[in-house]
């Protein structure tokens, strides 16, 4: 120590890296939270498209096995067209599902379906439209 400074520097960061490295995380985040949700949106809505097929299948092969439409989506369910009422993925209920009578009355109450959601899907077409 004859002539020389001691230093007594820390193990630790100073408040200027910190700064720099929550600057660097905050920019990350703010281009990549806008990606996810958005790609959750795409994702809801390709499960919506998937969900109103298979329905509307089980309906077509309902009335080709039994020369009518069901009465509801219990029935398909009961009937085991399908395993259970899938949940619309928009609303997230499977209480909100449009259900659309065929031109025939007397040939069952659940000729179609569409979803109960409001808005507007990333393609501009509304969701009640599929």
């Amino acid at each position: 120590m004859e002539g020389g400074i001691v230093s007594k520097r820390s193990g630790g960061f100073t408040l200027m890296e910190l700064m720099v490295v929550l600057a660097i995380i905050g920019l990350l985040l703010s281009v990549a939270v806008p990606h996810y949700f958005g790609a959750l949106d795409r994702s809801k809505e390709s499960i919506l498209r998937h969900d109103l097929v298979t329905m509307r299948d089980a309906i077509d092969k309902f009335y080709g096995d039994n020369g009518r439409y069901p009465d509801d989506l219990a029935e398909l369910v009961k009937r085991k067209y399908l395993r259970q009422v899938p949940a619309d993925p928009i609303t997230d209920s499977s209480e909100t599902w449009q259900l659309l009578t065929p031109p025939d009355s007397a040939k069952g109450n659940l000729f179609d379906i569409k979803s109960g959601a409001q808005g507007t899907a990333a393609d501009g077409s509304a969701y009640s439209e599929w």
